[in-house]
This record gives C-alpha cells, sequence and structure tokens, in this order.
C-alpha cells in the first residue's frame, strides 16, 4: 500500500513539473517600451514606521530613467518615527515625490494596508499603477519601464519578481529558495491560463482595475494580500502579465531571525485561503503529494522495494531539479543549486509547520 501510494505521488508530483512548472522555459523578457507608447505612471508605495528604509531607498526610485511622466505617492501610515521629516527633506530634492498622511485613530472602512492603498490610489494622477515597498530598491534604474511595459499591450495586472538581498545563513538561503518556488509556480501557472497570485513589492496594474477591485465585497476580507486579492477577483487569463527582466526585479532584505520569519510568513499565509476553488485544489495536491512522496519514500528505504524506491524518486528529483534549475537562473539564484536537496526535503516541515496558517488561522495586521 505505502508503494502505491509512492508511485501515485511521484506520478502526480511529475504531473504537476511537466505540465505547469516546465513553463518556465517559455517566460521571456520584456523588450524596451517604445517612446509613444509611455504613459504617466504613478508609483504607490504604503509605509509605516520605515523612515531608514525611504532614506536608503526612495531615491533610486525617484531616479528612474523613464522618458514619461512619473510620479512616487507615499502613503504614510501613522507613523511615530522620523518617516513624516524624511519625506519633507526628499520632497525638497524631488519635484515628483508626494507624500499622503494618514494620522493615527483615522477611520478606517478597509483593513490594515488597503486603507492605506486606496489613499495612494485616490491621489494618483496617472491610469497606470506601480506598487512596490518602502524597503525595496530596484534592481536597476529601467525598472519602471519594464514593469509597466505590458500595460501598453492591453494587460491589466502585470506581476514582477521580489526578491531577497543575499547575506550568509541558512535562513537567507531558504527564504530565498522559497521565493524562487513561489515565483515558480505564480509565473507558470499564469502561462498556463490560471494566474493566482502576484507580490505587492513588484506589481504593476491599472487604477481603472483597482478601482473596480476596491468595490468588490470580497477585497475586504483579509488585513493583507491586497495584491493576491487583486489578482484573485479580476486575475484573467488574457489580462495578466509576468515581468521576468533582472533588472526588473526589486530587493528587500529578508528576516535576520528565525521568529521574525514565522510572523511574516503567517501573515502571508492569510491571504490563500481565499484562492478560487481550483487554485487551492491545485496548490493543495502539489503540497500533499510532495510531502506523501518523501514520507513513503522514507519508509520504502526500509523495505524491499528500496531500490524501485530509490529510481523513481531519482527521476522525480531529476526533473523537479531541471526546472527549478532553470527557475534560479531566470531570476539570477544560480547558488541556490546547491540547496535544492536539502530545501526539497525541508519544505516537507515547512509545510507541517504553517499547515494551520494555511487552513484556518488568519494574521490581520498588515506590518
Amino acid at each position: 500500500m505505502v508503494f502505491c501510494l509512492f508511485i501515485m505521488a511521484v506520478v502526480i508530483q511529475c504531473g504537476f513539473a511537466l505540465y505547469f512548472f516546465i513553463r518556465v522555459f517559455l517566460l521571456r523578457e520584456e523588450a524596451p517600451l517604445p517612446a509613444k507608447e509611455r504613459q504617466g505612471v504613478s508609483i504607490i508605495i504604503c509605509t509605516n514606521n520605515e523612515a531608514d528604509n525611504l532614506k536608503k531607498n526612495l531615491p533610486a526610485i525617484l531616479l528612474q530613467k523613464y522618458r514619461g511622466a512619473y510620479e512616487v505617492i507615499v502613503v504614510n501610515d501613522a507613523s511615530t518615527d522620523d518617516t513624516e521629516k524624511v519625506l519633507q527633506e526628499l520632497e525638497k530634492q524631488y519635484d515628483n515625490l508626494w507624500d499622503v498622511i494618514i494620522v493615527p485613530g483615522e477611520e478606517r472602512i478597509l483593513k490594515g494596508k488597503k486603507h492605506a492603498l486606496s489613499r495612494g490610489i485616490a491621489h494618483a494622477t496617472y491610469e497606470w499603477l506601480l506598487l512596490t515597498d518602502a524597503d525595496c530598491i530596484p534592481a536597476s534604474d529601467k525598472w519602471l519601464e519594464q514593469m509597466v511595459a505590458p500595460l501598453a499591450k492591453g494587460k491589466e495586472i502585470v506581476a514582477g519578481y521580489g526578491g531577497y538581498h543575499k547575506v550568509k545563513g541558512l535562513l537567507n538561503a531558504f527564504t530565498r529558495w522559497e521565493t524562487l518556488h513561489t515565483f515558480l509556480q505564480y509565473s507558470t501557472y499564469a502561462v498556463a491560463g490560471l494566474p493566482y497570485m502576484a507580490v505587492g513589492r513588484n506589481l504593476a496594474c491599472t487604477k481603472s482595475i483597482m478601482q473596480k477591485v476596491q468595490n468588490d465585497p470580497d477585497w475586504n476580507l483579509t488585513a493583507s494580500g491586497d495584491d493576491d486579492m487583486l489578482v484573485r477577483i479580476r486575475g484573467t487569463k488574457d489580462n495578466f502579465a509576468v515581468v521576468c527582466n533582472e533588472s526588473a526585479f526589486t530587493y528587500s532584505n529578508a528576516k535576520a531571525t528565525w521568529a521574525d520569519w514565522i510572523k511574516q510568513k503567517q501573515r502571508h499565509f492569510s491571504t490563500g485561503r481565499n484562492y478560487k476553488s481550483d487554485i487551492k485544489a491545485l496548490l493543495g495536491a502539489y503540497g500533499i503529494t510532495h510531502a506523501l512522496a518523501w514520507l513513503c519514500f522514507f519508509v520504502l528505504l526500509f523495505c524491499d522495494h528500496w531500490d524501485m524506491a530509490l529510481i523513481l524518486m531519482g527521476i522525480r528529483c531529476m526533473v523537479f531539479w531541471i526546472v527549478w534549475g532553470a527557475a534560479a537562473i531566470r531570476v539570477r539564484e544560480k547558488k541556490l543549486v546547491y540547496f535544492f536537496p536539502f530545501f526539497d526535503i525541508a519544505w516537507l516541515v515547512y509545510n507541517f509547520a504553517f499547515f494551520p496558517y494555511i487552513t484556518w488561522k488568519n494574521k490581520q495586521l498588515w506590518k
């Protein structure tokens, strides 16, 4: 019975890799946006007590080489640090920077970050929006131009890659691998015509579609997850695009301690429960068969079928590590290849540890 379950799990796992994940080879870099197609862009950043990050990262956003009009709107959501002072100093240097202040105690109709985001959108001058976070810095001065390029082709939602700076340590390596793994999933599902998520650290969309989403009753189900809920409510196979240009990435600092990382993941998982039923079924089947394949494999190593188990798991790992390697090349994380065997097994523990937050718990804070 264990051997039969093992074969079933391996077959389904390989099915995911060969139907969805292999589409990573179809991801192409966006071509430069012709000057005549450039429209005005409003970059929106919602922040809460991130004065140091704004001081460090905001100039790179304000100095994008975009031969078109663009503004940067920073929504200061009741910060109690030096955020206001930092923004006032930067506004003296850059005439395309605007700040929107949310005072403590302000009445909120929308939960968490969605309230701040709605204020930013209300102040946006342009139809094209580009969203990122205060702790993110663009990989280049071409970030803005490349992220909005699909909007000029009629797309309404554009998902970019939000990576993390490399530092020494196992936590940093696993955080980067998990980010790579997540990118592989949502990008290839999108290519297959099933978009289901994006990352708010690097997301472009139209103002029109954001306004429609804000009027949907499902928009306010969670305090965070504005990126995923945007795709869940309005994302389609025809209006969604993925940008994988290296110069269009954003980078931020990964959590330095396991405790902070766990809190971050608990918040991220609160939105997954609101995915569409077919997406939840696919993601659930993928996670369950991943766990089942490894658990059965470990058991079979001590049984008569250990040799066949080794061969089948070897085939499964070869297929997965090839597509993971292709994804690593796309997002410039080649060195993570050496961690694939360890993190493949570690993801089993990861899913068991966060299962309560995936299924029923919901953390309502966005910071």
